[in-house]
């Protein structure tokens, strides 16, 4: 199977290229859909040099958040299996075959790449929201998961395209578990390498994107 990796991106042009290197250096079968999400600092510029047969680039026209990235991203997916690759070097394309091997057995088809239980590096804050984010979707929805925020989510393509989708920026995470688990659908986990990063390293995500993923972890356990 092939899969399409989604990376959006907002001014990450420190990183961009680096990550764009590591993703095709994964030794799985792939094409890579870059969305810039209104970047001012030359990062769409940066991955339009390495656009080619295995990259794609999509530009939004103005930021409008990684949730609409990836929506945007969707209708031109060709794998069968979608994997989300964030640009900020937290995460490891390495890990690409074992987050994949559980949907090619055929077991299933929802995998999520899990940082817990050290959340290596990472503030304080943060782990105790993504403590918080999985104890939340284990309660609403019996994920049975241990890092409900993780970027590293996997997905038949099929099963993505067909959730009603509304997410704008951050809250992709929270949205895509309700769905998927309102379907009965069980989400695999596969543990990952993680470097965390700090906002002065250019990390983009802030405490009311925590406020506004925790309430739609609540918000979508009675609404469709």
């Amino acid at each position: 199977m092939k899969v399409s990796v989604i990376i959006p991106v907002y001014n990450e042009s420190a990183t961009i290229v680096e990550t764009i290197a590591r993703v095709r250096a994964s030794p799985v079968g792939k094409e890579i859909i870059v969305v810039d999400d209104g970047s001012t600092d030359g990062t769409a510029e940066l991955a339009a040099s390495l656009a080619g047969c295995d990259l794609k680039l999509l530009r939004q026209s103005h930021n409008q958040g990684k949730g609409a990235a990836i929506r945007r991203a969707l209708p031109e997916v060709t794998g069968e299996i979608v994997l989300i690759q964030d640009a900020d070097l937290e995460y490891d394309p390495s890990d690409y075959a074992p987050l994949i091997a559980p949907i090619l057995a055929g077991d299933v088809e929802v995998v999520y790449g899990t940082r817990a239980p050290r959340f290596q590096g990472m503030r304080w804050p943060h782990r105790v929201f993504n403590w918080v984010a999985a104890a939340l979707a284990n309660l609403l929805y019996r994920a049975r998961i241990s890092d409900e925020a993780t970027c590293y989510k996997v997905f038949r393509t099929e099963l993505l395209r067909s959730l009603p989708l509304r997410c704008q920026g951050f809250e992709f995470c929270p949205e895509v578990t309700a769905r998927i688990r309102k379907r009965g659908l069980a989400i695999h986990e596969v543990p990952i390498h993680y470097e965390a990063r700090s906002v002065g390293a250019g990390k983009k995500i802030r405490w009311w994107d925590g406020v506004i993923a925790l309430w739609t972890l609540v918000k979508y356990r009675f609404v469709e």
